[in-house]
């Protein structure tokens, strides 16, 4: 029989025979999206209050290493980089502990941070940050054949020039002057203009016993002799 023609009292039997038959899959139909929607909210504001802890941390890094305290420094970089090991401030605290145990003379110690920064953080730039650094505490370690290896394990893109100057003092350190040389000419010529950058490696050139390239000197042009008639 069409619904239409039901009196009220057998739309409503209906009705109610259908609760009894689909009631209980509604009702966890609805409470399943409750749960789910108090639970996403539960997460995000998780989220964002974990976000928010981990900036305050990384203040109050940066204040203890503006006043040089470098112990305070140390100790907020190693609870930062525990409680927060996937935010981006982790990174950031693992190259100031880095920097922190090289100036404390302690230059193994940094080894550690910085390759957690360069084989894990999500910030190629980063990475190659601290490539750079662990090539040049390599070198000053006396193994400038791992500092070499390191820096051949990736490729430079805008950081080239750095790569070069960095590979450069690595043969150096190997008294291997030819690929110094090398190295740093390739850096030189990768460097943007005349910028500090430019003018180190220009003395590094002529600390080798190289004299710097002369200017292209200016040959006059005479005009041809017109032939008498």
């Amino acid at each position: 029989m069409a619904e239409e023609f039901l009196t009220d009292d057998e739309q409503w039997e209906a009705v109610k025979r259908w609760i009894v038959e689909n009631g209980l899959w509604v009702i966890a139909g609805v409470v399943l999206g409750i749960v789910a929607l108090v639970g996403y909210r539960y997460v995000d504001s998780s989220r964002n209050e974990r976000a928010l802890r981990a900036s305050a941390q990384f203040a109050e890094l940066a204040s203890a290493l503006d006043r040089n305290d470098r112990d305070k420094a140390r100790n907020i970089a190693e609870g930062l980089i525990k409680q927060f090991p996937s935010s981006p401030y982790a990174d950031q605290a693992e190259l100031a502990l880095a920097r922190l145990f090289v100036d404390a003379g302690q230059p193994p110690s940094a080894v550690a941070p910085l390759t957690q920064v360069m084989s894990q953080s999500k910030d190629t730039e980063l990475r190659h940050v601290a490539r750079l650094r662990l090539a040049r505490v390599l070198i000053d370690e006396g193994k400038p054949d791992d500092a070499i290896k390191t820096l051949a394990e990736d490729t430079p893109g805008a950081f080239a020039s750095l790569y070069h100057e960095v590979r450069g003092d690595a043969f150096l350190a190997k008294k291997d002057v030819n690929s110094a040389l090398t190295e740093y000419k390739a850096a030189l010529s990768s460097a943007e203009g005349a910028g500090a950058q430019a003018g180190l490696l220009q003395l590094k050139i002529a600390d080798l016993g190289v004299p710097p390239t002369p200017p292209t000197a200016m040959v006059p042009v005479t005009a041809p002799n017109k032939a008498k008639p």
